[in-house]
């Protein structure tokens, strides 16, 4: 089998947390470092919290690299609500025993996907595109060079999560999602409208849970706290986990359906801040962008639980 070799961005957050635990235990992936960016919750935890999950999964030969505290221009969000004060719901922080890495995030990024051949290194952005937008600024060569970039973000049909138009991903740094949308780079996102379709209920998450293994078992506490928040502020009895989805495309693509479309980010209207406009009235043949519609749902629960065994 050949694993898909890739870096993967991201602000844990209870389904970063889901989303590494699959990384980490996939045999279908090659995780070569982690970047970490304020979004769900400060720089200073996402970037603790991705250490402590990569002590968890026992993955220490991962390195895990601090890059952007705020977006390019806006005031720094939150999601404390959906994700604990924390970042990481139930967990219980604790002082992961690895330091970070060498180097600001933005420069691992580029220093990877240049030392490794042309499209052969993914890229998996779970958070606010701050890192990979402030990447293709400084190194001109890195959108040619990049392999797919699976990215978290956006809603089309299913409306937004953070407003009523806009998910919260793009939102905190719309004008980062411009800039990369922009860039060349091959493109695949997975909005709400597929997200919403890979929900934790008690089955799935009692499936993860069965496996018995430090990861697993962190990636069903992940899941069991988002379950209650969600009851709480939304009425859903099963949770979305969003990050999940991008990581998973990269693993088995053919859990996924996409389509050929134009993405564009509205950054000038605070009404519709961060709103993505997908547009698939668009040749097939020069598409700039695909945008994920579907999800066998059962399929990328049992691909986590291969993973967490």
């Amino acid at each position: 089998m050949t694993r898909q070799s890739l870096i993967i961005d991201c602000d844990p957050g209870v389904d970063d947390a889901v989303a590494l635990m699959l990384a980490f235990g996939s045999d279908r992936l090659e995780t070569l470092a982690i970047s970490t960016v304020a979004g769900n919750a400060p720089l200073d935890k996402t970037t603790r919290n991705a250490r402590m999950l990569r002590q968890i999964a026992g993955r220490d030969d991962v390195p895990i690299h601090a890059g952007a505290d705020r977006p390019l221009r806006r005031k720094r969000a939150g999601a404390g609500e959906f994700h604990g004060e924390e970042g990481l719901g139930f967990l219980t922080p604790f002082p992961p025993s690895k330091p970070i890495a060498d180097g600001h995030g933005v420069d691992a990024l580029i220093r990877h996907v240049l030392e490794r051949p042309e499209k052969t290194v993914a890229l998996a952005v779970l958070g606010p595109m701050t890192n990979l937008a402030l990447a293709l600024r400084k190194e001109s060569s890195l959108a040619a060079r990049l392999g797919p970039v699976a990215v978290m973000g956006g809603a089309r049909s299913e409306g937004g999560n953070i407003t009523p138009s806009a998910e919260f991903n793009v939102w905190a740094d719309p004008e980062a999602a411009d800039e990369v949308l922009r860039s060349g780079c091959d493109i695949v996102m997975f909005g709400l409208d597929v997200t919403h379709q890979v929900r934790a209920d008690d089955a799935r998450i009692a499936l993860i849970a069965g496996k018995h293994t430090p990861a697993g078992d962190t990636a069903a506490a992940m899941m069991r706290f988002s379950q209650k928040v969600e009851r709480e502020i939304v009425g859903w009895d099963s949770p979305p986990v969003h990050d999940l989805c991008p990581v998973a495309w990269l693993a088995r693509p053919e859990l996924f359906e996409l389509k050929p479309c134009r993405i564009q980010i509205e950054i000038q209207s605070e009404l519709t801040r961060g709103h993505t406009a997908v547009e698939f009235r668009v040749e097939a043949s020069t598409a700039p962008h695909r945008w994920a519609t579907k999800a066998d749902a059962d399929g990328v629960f049992a691909l986590l639980a291969e993973a967490v065994s």
